[in-house]
C-alpha cells in the first residue's frame, strides 16, 4: 500500500532540506575563519598523535614505555571526540583535517621529544580558542600528554 503525502508534508519537508542547507552553508562559512584553522590544526595533532603513540607502543621492546604508551593511545580518543563534539555543537562541522607522516621508534627520547613538542604545539594554537570549556576540554589532552611524559622519564 502506498502511502501518499499531504500538501503540508511535502511543505514540511522541503522547508527542512532548505534549513539543512543553510545550517550546510553556514557551518562551511565558519568554517573559513583563523579560529577554525588553528582549532583543526590542534585536533589534528590530536588525532594524529593516537596513532603515532600506538606505533611506538607497537615496537617499544620497553615493558613500562608500551604500557605508559597504551594508556595515552586508550584515552586520547575519548578526549579528542569530547573535545571536537563540543566545538561543533557551538560552531559547527569541522573540515580539512591535516595529517603529517608517522614515525617508526628509534628510542625513548624520540618518543619524549614527540610529545613535549605535541604539547608545545597544543599550547600555542589553542590560544585563538575563547571558549573556557574548550580550553577546559584542552587542558585535559595536556594532563594526559604530561602524565605520560611522567611515566616515561621516572617510571622505568
Amino acid at each position: 500500500m502506498e502511502k501518499r503525502f499531504s500538501k503540508r508534508d511535502i511543505l514540511t519537508r522541503k522547508l527542512m532540506e532548505q534549513e539543512e542547507e543553510q545550517d550546510t552553508e553556514k557551518t562551511s562559512e565558519e568554517n573559513k575563519g583563523g579560529e577554525n584553522n588553528s582549532f583543526t590544526q590542534l585536533v589534528s595533532k590530536i588525532l594524529h598523535s593516537r596513532t603515532q603513540v600506538h606505533i611506538f607502543h607497537l615496537q617499544t621492546k620497553s615493558f613500562a614505555e608500551h604500557k605508559a604508551l597504551n594508556d595515552y593511545y586508550d584515552e586520547v580518543l575519548e578526549l579528542f571526540d569530547s573535545l571536537v563534539e563540543s566545538y561543533q555543537g557551538k560552531h559547527g562541522i569541522l573540515s580539512n583535517y591535516k595529517c603529517d607522516g608517522f614515525e617508526n621508534y628509534k628510542s625513548g627520547d624520540q618518543v619524549i621529544s614527540y610529545l613535549k613538542e605535541l604539547d608545545g604545539d597544543i599550547e600555542s594554537l589553542r590560544k585563538s580558542i575563547k571558549e573556557s570549556f574548550l580550553q577546559n576540554q584542552i587542558d585535559t589532552v595536556q594532563e594526559l600528554i604530561n602524565s605520560t611524559l611522567y611515566k616515561l622519564r621516572f617510571l622505568k
